[in-house]
């Protein structure tokens, strides 16, 4: 009896921190857009106030499971819709330029963060290089709604918004591979990391592909589409199904979702339509779920925050985040942008895609695996990316539309 008890007092504290989440998310999202600042630095600030450190209102710690779903779904949403916005008729025509800068350029940056990591933060290589994979992509949550404000030219905004896609893909792959080798003791050989890699990559491929084709067929106006009316929440079961069933057989689950995302996005391709009643109740189902995300991974990183660790470590974070900006991200740019000759790319759109590479939700889910599963060395992980993230989001997303005016990249 006493530990029904003890059940329903820590279901009843969940619920209680949930809806406390959801309030703090929209008093967040509230305050950012009326100082016009991105919310996610809103969010964050305000899982720092509320969780342990101060109020202590939010302590998701104290519920590891939970923890854990919202974290690891939260992204895969996330990274789904991310794969929606992805349009293949564009990529096609950047096709070389955003495949290089998503796989090439996060290596890259991963190595050069590892680096300077191993330098400045004293930390082992390994776990320079678990930090240099967290913060080597960039952020689809938070540069779709900048774009929405700022109309620059198509090209470089669908290689922009493709690259932070792929690119979250291809660092969580890289996250997931360097994590497993910390937390089991084991020394990945190159050989044996790369071929791990290659089949994470082909079986979330794969996954990612056929659920999304099954559910997408069977929701659609063909006479096979039975399910036609719940669309909104075959496109939920989308997300958990690639992921869950490309996890279990050693595949990327968030390579799946991505997949799935840009096979959905993309479904007249393969000539599949949706009502459009249905279409657009779908676009509204989809957005709640993911501002709902969105919200939670940020409060919940700001949670986890350890405020005398960003205190220690604040000076070295932040020579880690100018490095990232002002060295690793121009040379991913000039090494990935050199090979596409097709897309003759200017200087002026090559220094733009220098500066727009905010850091965001994935990183902040994937740190916030790392803090809940102890790592060695999670405080610094913990307090870098916290920075990096505030550091991209203030001083990049908020001058985008003055960068892009100064480099005449806006559609005329």
């Amino acid at each position: 009896m006493n530990e029904m008890n003890i059940a329903a007092v820590s279901s009843n504290e969940l619920l209680l921190i949930m809806a406390s989440i959801s309030v703090l998310g929209i008093i967040g999202a509230f305050t950012g857009e009326k100082l016009k600042i991105p919310d996610v630095v809103i969010f964050l600030l305000f899982g720092v106030a509320f969780g342990p450190t101060f109020f202590n209102l939010v302590n998701i710690e104290a519920f590891p499971v939970a923890n854990e779903i919202i974290l690891t779904f939260g992204s895969a949403f996330i990274l789904y819709e991310g794969g929606r916005e992805v349009k293949l008729k564009v990529l096609n025509e950047v096709k070389v330029s955003v495949l290089l800068l998503a796989s090439l350029g996060v290596f890259i940056t991963a190595f050069i963060i590892s680096i300077g990591a191993h330098f400045l933060l004293n930390l082992p290589m390994q776990t320079s290089v678990l930090l240099g994979s967290i913060i080597a992509s960039t952020d689809p949550a938070s540069l779709i709604p900048v774009f929405k404000q700022v109309k620059i030219k198509n090209k470089l905004k669908q290689t922009i918004i493709s690259e932070s896609a792929f690119n979250d893909a291809f660092g969580a792959i890289l996250f997931s591979s360097i994590l497993v080798s910390i937390t089991t003791a084991q020394q990945a050989s190159l050989s044996g990391t790369t071929f791990k890699l290659i089949y994470m990559i082909v079986v979330g491929l794969f996954i990612g592909i056929v659920v999304a084709l099954i559910g997408t067929s069977l929701s659609s106006d063909k006479f096979f589409g039975i399910f036609d009316k719940y669309w909104p929440i075959i496109s939920l079961s989308i997300v958990i199904f690639s992921y869950e069933i490309s996890e279990r057989l050693g595949g990327s689950g968030y390579m799946s979702v991505f997949i799935a995302g840009l096979v959905a996005g993309n479904k007249k391709f393969f000539h599949l339509w949706i009502e459009d009643e249905i279409y657009v109740e779908a676009v509204h189902f989809r957005e709640n779920i993911s501002t709902i995300a969105r919200m939670s991974i940020f409060i919940i990183l700001g949670t986890h925050l350890d405020l005398q660790s960003l205190i220690k470590y604040g000076g070295k974070a932040f020579l880690i985040v100018l490095i990232l900006i002002f060295i690793a991200r121009p040379i991913v740019v000039i090494v990935c942008t050199a090979f596409d000759i097709k897309a003759a790319w200017s200087k002026n759109e090559k220094l733009f895609m220098m500066w727009v590479r905010e850091t965001g939700v994935i990183p902040a889910a994937l740190s916030g695996i790392v803090v809940s599963s102890k790592v060695p060395g999670y405080e610094v992980i913990s307090s870098t990316v916290f920075m990096t993230i505030v550091v991209t989001l203030l001083l990049q997303a908020s001058t985008t539309n003055i960068v892009a005016k100064k480099l005449d990249v806006l559609e005329k």
